[in-house]
């Protein structure tokens, strides 16, 4: 057990057993990729374009458009890798994760590395990883409810009887509700008894946004429109120019131009990569909800220590009773702090995971360099709700003599040790003292017991107090900066901490916050639901909170209407995770349970990652917004363009299916990869929270990108005329009025990549993807009126480059409009805020 698996035994085990997950659903290759495809209906409206061109006895043409789908496939086989990756490395950290015993060392690994043979520690909260047999236990409880159904938790003990040896067995998915146990893996992935159950979960469809609900419903909305338009089309252009097949046709571009096919796939690309943007600034997404909610979050309530704190503790001081030792006097006044320091090591677990604990450890070997004692544990009391204290009652091997620390808050060891009010209240002020100058102040007990039968109760032994002991945890050098810009990004910041209030108080100062008012959880129990909802407002720092009274906080906040954050790391934080618009749950102290009712998972503990997050999902937001903007605003002169000539039977036929084609495989990866990809907007955290109740596309939003469509369909169809006007021919006029489109369009792109920055900063940026995009347009357009062969197969013929000089006019023209209205815009966007 000291060594467990050294690396070359786990990459054996690896190598025999495979990983400690059930199978999942492979991902896709290009056939499947090519079969989701057959099923959109822009596969079945390019299908039936080719083969009517092939009727219509234009052979080139239609095997050129059913060859589109080849690109189409290509494209989107791109994407869903894309996406794929970003998924599969979300899902690598999503993983439950397990603390063994390798090398020698206690290391945490992702659960899916565990082999058989390893040694797991379990600690509170945490999910059991795999099957195993205990080696060592201590008051170790767990829930058995995912395979038994049961909900009372099971009592496990190492010692093997011979009765019901069910209890020294732990089983994978079961929770670690109270204790700590030493497991030796016996069976991994598919052969533990949840995976012999559980390979019915792997397809379960993970639930719909509210963002996707929405925009579903305004696909449907679009594609019924659409439907009725195109059986219009139909109609109208066979009364007017009377051939059936070519009015089919017609209302088959119809259908294409106005089908937003690209909306479900750009939302799902920017939610995959946003996912896995925030896990590059060490916050994992588990709800995909989150994503859409952090731009509209008002309140942040984050935990003190390790989150605002750099979670690094270390004994700066200790009080015997009489007078205070400072750290660098330790060696000199070792009798003073020898005992205290002991005690608290004694009171702290084996091993243990909590900084504290840890500093405790490290400040008792320093002082007491040879302490050699073997000592075996009899008895813990853990920390309770109604006690904040734990108690270890300890027997020498050596000589027999048992021991009994405790450690904890020190009202509740001034309570435990039955000290008068004259003494609690001159240790008190020693407490206010320390705390007043950012030190956690624990305090030290002891009694003596002499009996082998212990009582039922810590309160039931005869304490003795020893001193107090302060530990200092140094501010994040970064997190001054995160309060400020929350506070210019109008989030307000709370902090919520089991610690002394005054000790509260003097971390909020060092981290920059203004403190407004301070309430304990004394306060808070005194206080009804509307109460709480009144003054809640006005409080920004909680002290000597109890994980379950988090709840009562973000129902109070969410009363006012606040959208709300909360932190939590711990089994009693999982309600108030879960009842918050975003829970988040510490990555590397957080248990188990707390991740799994979390929306988020901070990766580094690091409260300037939230920050970073929220700052992140306000630019996602943006982006998605101006990108389904942007498709909404271009598929207006699309449709304008090809209903045009069907109500008049004198004017040349201008968009056929192809040229539509064409036009959406530049839209679809302009979306997906340009918008995505574009840095954020320069006010980002200079402006108020989104407000939640907003549609995602109101009727602002709507009117907006129709007024832009509109634009560009006015300035195409004032070339369009103009070049008949010319005398142009039709195969001319179309070149000339498909160009006009193109290039309107690239300017479109421009304007709408940014809402706050004009179109030269936007150009002169470092958004590679958005020039390799336009260059490649721009390329394209170039080839296909030039290059006899394309002009042939699109019913083009080159007219001229001087003819494209009204082209580039007209969109340099509707680019000055859409520039001047976003300066006004902005312009009164600022004068409301200011």
């Amino acid at each position: 057990m000291k060594t467990g698996l050294n690396t070359n035994e786990v990459n054996e085990r690896i190598a025999l057993y495979g990983y400690n997950e059930l199978p999942s659903e492979k991902p896709k290759n290009v056939f499947g990729i090519a079969k989701e495809v057959i099923k959109e209906p822009m596969f079945i409206l390019l299908i039936a374009c080719g083969i009517l061109y092939i009727v219509l006895g234009d052979l080139n043409q239609g095997l050129f458009l059913l060859s589109t789908i080849i690109i189409i496939i290509f494209i989107t086989f791109y994407q869903y890798q894309k996406t794929e990756k970003a998924l599969n490395s979300l899902k690598n950290l999503s993983s439950p994760r397990a603390l063994v015993i390798r090398n020698g060392q206690e290391i945490r690994i992702p659960g899916r590395e565990v082999v058989p043979d390893d040694v797991v520690i379990l600690n509170e909260g945490d999910r059991v990883p795999a099957d195993g047999i205990l080696i060592k236990a201590v008051n170790l409880t767990i829930d058995e409810s995912i395979l038994t159904g049961e909900s009372v938790p099971v009592y496990k003990s190492f010692e093997h009887d011979t009765a019901n040896n069910i209890n020294t067995l732990v089983y994978s998915g079961t929770l670690v509700v109270q204790g700590k146990g030493y497991v030796k893996i016996r069976s991994i992935g598919l052969h533990t008894a949840f995976g012999k159950i559980g390979s019915s979960i792997i397809n379960i469809e993970p639930q719909e946004t509210q963002l996707q609900k929405e925009m579903k419903a305004f696909i449907i909305k679009l594609f019924l429109i659409g439907a009725m338009i195109s059986v219009l089309v139909v109609g109208v252009f066979y009364f007017v120019r009377g051939n059936f097949i070519q009015s089919l046709l017609y209302g088959l571009a119809a259908a294409m131009a106005i089908l937003p096919e690209e909306f479900p796939v750009v939302l799902t690309i920017f939610l995959a990569l946003g996912a896995w943007r925030l896990s590059q600034k060490n916050v994992l997404t588990r709800k995909s909800s989150a994503i859409e909610t952090l731009g509209a979050a008002t309140v942040l309530c984050s935990d003190k220590t390790g989150t605002i704190t750099q979670n690094k503790m270390d004994v700066g001081l200790v009080y015997n009773g009489h007078e205070t030792i400072l750290k660098n006097a330790f060696v000199d006044k070792k009798p003073s702090v020898s005992e205290i320091l002991n005690l608290a090591y004694l009171a702290s677990q084996e091993n243990s995971i909590d900084p504290m604990e840890k500093a405790f450890k490290i400040a008792h070997f320093f002082i007491n360099k040879n302490s050699d004692a073997t000592l075996e544990l009899l008895k813990e009391y853990p920390t309770s709700n109604t006690l904040l204290a734990m108690t270890r009652v300890l027997k020498c091997t050596q000589n027999k003599k048992m021991t009994v620390a405790t450690k904890g808050a020190p009202e509740a060891i001034f309570a435990l040790c039955k000290l008068n009010k004259e003494t609690t209240e001159k240790y008190l002020h020693v407490v206010e003292a320390f705390a007043e100058e950012g030190y956690r102040v624990i305090a030290v007990a002891n009694a003596i017991q002499t009996i082998s039968i212990l009582p039922a109760s810590q309160n039931d032994f005869d304490f003795a107090f020893q001193g107090l002991i302060g530990l200092k945890d140094p501010i994040r050098p970064e997190v001054p900066q995160a309060i400020k810009e929350c506070h210019d990004a109008g989030v307000k910041v709370i902090m919520i901490t089991g610690d002394f209030p005054t000790t509260a108080k003097s971390v909020a100062k060092q981290a920059g916050m203004q403190v407004d008012r301070l309430m304990t959880g004394n306060d808070l129990n005194l206080l009804n639901d509307e109460d709480l909802k009144k003054i809640i407002s006005t409080v920004n720092i909680f002290a000597r909170i109890l994980p379950e009274q988090k709840l009562r906080i973000v129902r109070a906040l969410q009363a006012n209407n606040e959208i709300v954050a909360m932190t939590g790391d711990g089994v009693n934080d999982a309600p108030a995770l879960k009842a918050a618009n975003i829970g988040i749950a510490m990555g590397s102290k957080g248990t188990d349970v707390a991740r799994e009712a979390s929306s988020l998972v901070l990766l580094d503990d690091n409260f300037a990652s939230i920050v970073s997050a929220i700052r992140l999902g306000r630019k996602i937001y943006d982006n998605l917004q101006k990108a389904m903007s942007y498709i909404l605003a271009i598929h207006i002169p699309i449709i304008g363009l090809t209903l045009l000539p069907a109500f008049f039977s004198c004017l040349p036929i201008l968009l056929m299916p192809l040229h539509i084609v064409i036009l959406e495989l530049t839209i679809d990866p302009i979306c997906s990869v340009a918008f995505e990809n574009e840095q954020e907007e320069e006010n980002i955290m200079r402006r108020k929270p989104r407000n939640s109740q907003k549609k995602f596309f109101g009727g602002n939003k709507i009117l907006e990108s129709v007024l832009q469509g509109i634009l560009l369909l006015a300035m195409t169809t004032i070339i369009y005329f103009y070049s008949i006007y010319e005398g142009h021919t039709n195969e001319e006029v179309r070149a000339i009025a498909f160009s006009s489109l193109v290039i309107g369009n690239i300017f479109l792109i421009l304007t709408n990549l940014s809402k706050t920055r004009n179109f030269i900063k936007v150009i002169t940026e470092k958004n590679w993807t958005v020039w390799l995009i336009l260059s490649i347009t721009i390329i394209i357009l170039l080839v296909v009126i030039t290059i006899p062969f394309f002009q042939h197969i699109l019913n083009f013929q080159f007219p001229g480059y001087k003819h494209f000089l009204p082209s580039i006019f007209g969109a340099s023209s509707i680019l000055l409009i859409f520039e001047i209205i976003k300066y006004f815009k902005n312009r009164k966007i600022i004068n409301v805020e200011s």
